[in-house]
């Protein structure tokens, strides 16, 4: 699989979302003091939340996120990540009807993660939980459409992982809307349901960079437009 510079720079974006993602989640946790963020009891969107009080009345918690800015910002750069390496790569990607919907719904579902970080969920509720719903039906949906795609496809050749990722972030969906933890609590479950993305993300930007030097080792002088004194050399 040859690559172009482009292909390389959204590899290397989408690389770089999930540890983005994952260290604000965590650092921004750490900042909690009085309750202590629980990853099994919260909500991932409570990190966001710019206001302190008893938040939702299916779970009623208290929430007070005092680096609510720094997690807001980092939902926005990781939606820029994943859209930039989906955009930048988009020719690498291949033909046939699963790559098409899912480039699509995983356009759509980065872009629910940035939609749930400019509109918190105490400040514009309605579109905070349809950035939500992206991220938790198109997003999972866009990795099982990308997991039935052609073998010689980009998604295609990474076919294992995109369709667990896929059915792992689906089940975590259903299961975090029906309020449902299984054992991980109802917070855990929705780290089930979001992460598959970005995660998945990461796995597809190294292995295609990694690929991409792959090919390029193999290169002839002649396939890198070296002169004839070069190739001699």
């Amino acid at each position: 699989m040859r690559s172009s510079v482009a292909a390389t720079i959204g590899a290397l974006c989408w690389a770089a979302a999930a540890p983005l993602f994952l260290a604000a989640n965590v650092i921004v946790g750490l900042a909690w003091d009085d309750p202590a963020f629980s990853w099994a009891t919260n909500n991932i969107s409570d990190l966001g939340n710019v206001t302190c009080g008893v938040w939702d009345t299916t779970r009623p918690r208290y929430v007070c996120s005092p680096w609510h800015d720094a997690m807001n910002v980092a939902f926005v750069l990781t939606s820029v990540l994943l859209i930039a390496g989906l955009v930048l790569t988009w020719r690498m990607w291949g033909p046939g009807r699963g790559v098409r919907w899912a480039r699509w719904l995983l356009l759509g579902g980065s872009a629910g993660l940035g939609l749930a970080g400019a509109f918190p969920a105490d400040s514009n509720e309605n579109l905070h939980v349809l950035g939500a719903l992206l991220v938790f039906l198109g997003a999972n949906a866009g990795l099982l459409a990308a997991g039935t795609a052609r073998k010689g496809t980009l998604p295609g050749r990474m076919r294992p992982v995109t369709l667990t990722l896929g059915a792992l972030g689906l089940a975590g969906s259903v299961l975090f809307i029906a309020q449902q933890g299984l054992g991980l609590g109802v917070g855990g479950m929705e780290r089930v349901a979001v992460f598959p993305l970005p995660v998945w993300a990461c796995y597809a930007g190294c292995f295609l960079y990694l690929t991409a030097r792959r090919d390029r080792s193999r290169q002839t002088p002649d396939d890198r437009g070296l002169p004839e004194q070069a190739q001699g050399v």
